[in-house]
């Protein structure tokens, strides 16, 4: 089987989406636009992979120092043949490789793989992946000559009134024989609008020199959608979101609305599981089976068992076991740590917190540093006093605990087991196990309150 390689074009200024982050860190799907471009290539079977920054590049290197690949630097923007001659000496010569852009997050590895073959079959030298659109604005026209051959390609702005009628478009992504274009390379002129070095133009150096250059006709016009601008990045989110969608749907889980139903790629999610309207899924999160998740909800970054049910409600950095109910109107910041068959109920903030089995904090309270035992119940309005206005400190409410509504508990405080706290309460010192804590004033009654004299 013959050696791959691929060189990801990613050093432009992406000036028109007018931000500080490098175009291709922009995300869309849970991704950065390129993270998107390198899964791809990978999927497809190609691990030698070389990218070309220029802006931002400190922080593309950055994102992507996992990844193994290999940076190169287009120091001065003039063209994608010119970005490509920096890839020269990082590239074995005699590897076929694959060229495209860092800002197409629509690629697929089945598209890739089928330009692969599509190359192979034909013995090319060269091979280009077309597209046909309704509306090519923007992109550099395929021009075949009577018998269908390639004759060239020609940019939006060389374009004469015939060519710019062409509906099929060239997508920038590429196969070649890599010694032998980067041979070619050498020959470009940037005689052309922009004054800059075209890679298409290396074609008809190839093809001059005897080489097959075959074009690609795909009709997943989809995959090649480039993002310039914010208004590109959110057609592009709408798409990865409903192909994302689609594939969980084919999966076994039921999405009610998938219109209105953001989950990221970076989310997995268990057969039977049902995802009501208006629901957002970020981050590294994984959700079980049987699972019933909104309406209006939010997740991020959080671990969910099977049989668990969220509604109205927002997570962060949480996780949550097997048959709990949360919600609606909860809130799960980052550190809380829910064990099977919890109950958080409306109006309940936990933080930081890990909460034992069979445990109860049904409405109205703030639950914070603590250590809370199995089949604890904590009474509405309870609030743990964690903070001092300097330190923080834990609250420890041991297994059977049953705290009275509207108990202020002032950590560092421990509830021993089995023990009950009456309603109202400030508790300020350590509680027995097996115990009663009431601390109240006298309840003061003045009779007649209202009669006048």
């Amino acid at each position: 089987m013959a050696k791959y390689s691929a060189v990801i074009l990613a050093a432009g200024k992406g000036v028109r989406m007018k931000s500080d982050l490098p175009k291709i860190l922009h995300r869309a799907g849970g991704y950065p636009l390129a993270a998107h471009v390198v899964h791809a290539v990978k999927e497809a079977g190609i691990e030698d992979i070389v990218m070309v920054v220029g802006h931002g590049r400190e922080q593309v290197e950055k994102y992507f120092s996992a990844d193994n690949l290999v940076f190169v630097t287009q120091e001065q923007q003039l063209g994608t043949g010119h970005a490509l001659m920096q890839a020269a000496d990082s590239i074995d010569p005699d590897s076929t490789m694959l060229v495209l852009a860092g800002d197409i997050p629509l690629i697929q590895s089945s598209t890739i793989k089928a330009l692969i073959n599509y190359h192979e079959e034909k013995q090319a030298g060269a091979t280009v992946l077309s597209t046909c659109l309704d509306d090519p604005f923007g992109y550099g026209r395929i021009v075949r000559g009577p018998g269908g051959n390639l004759l060239k390609i020609v940019e939006e702005k060389d374009c004469n009134p015939q060519e710019k009628l062409i509906e099929e478009i060239n997508s920038g992504i590429y196969l070649f024989q890599a010694g032998k274009v980067f041979a070619a390379l050498s020959g470009l002129q940037s005689a052309n609008a922009q004054g800059e070095y075209y890679l298409t133009d290396v074609l008809e150096i190839l093809a001059d020199q005897g080489q097959i250059v075959q074009v690609m006709l795909t009709d997943s016009s989809e995959d090649i959608y480039g993002v310039n601008n914010r208004v590109q990045l959110a057609q592009v989110e709408k798409i990865l979101r409903r192909r994302k969608n689609e594939s969980l749907m084919l999966e076994g889980v039921t999405i009610i609305d998938p219109d209105s139903t953001f989950i990221d790629y970076t989310v997995t999610i268990g057969a039977d599981t049902v995802i009501f309207p208006f629901t957002i899924i970020t981050g590294d999160t994984r959700i079980g089976s049987h699972c019933e998740i909104g309406p209006s909800t939010y997740i991020n970054d959080t671990i969910i068992g099977n049989e668990t049910t969220v509604e109205q409600s927002r997570i962060k950095e949480a996780v949550i076991g097997n048959l709990c109910t949360i919600g609606p109107f909860a809130y799960l910041r980052p550190g809380a740590n829910l064990a099977d068959k919890v109950k958080v109920g409306d109006f309940v903030e936990i933080k930081n917190s890990n909460i034992g089995v069979n445990s109860k904090i049904p409405h109205l309270s703030y639950v914070g540093d603590a250590e809370v035992g199995e089949s604890v119940n904590i009474g509405a309005g309870t609030i743990t006093c964690n903070y001092d206005g300097k330190n923080k400190y834990h609250t420890v409410l041991e297994d059977g605990v049953f705290i009275g509504s509207n108990t202020n508990l002032v950590a560092p405080v421990t509830i021993g087991k089995g023990s009950i706290t009456g309603a109202g309460s400030t508790i300020t010192r350590d509680v027995p196990a097996n115990s009663l804590a009431v601390e109240r004033a006298v309840q003061k009654v003045v009779p007649d309150r209202n009669k006048r004299d």
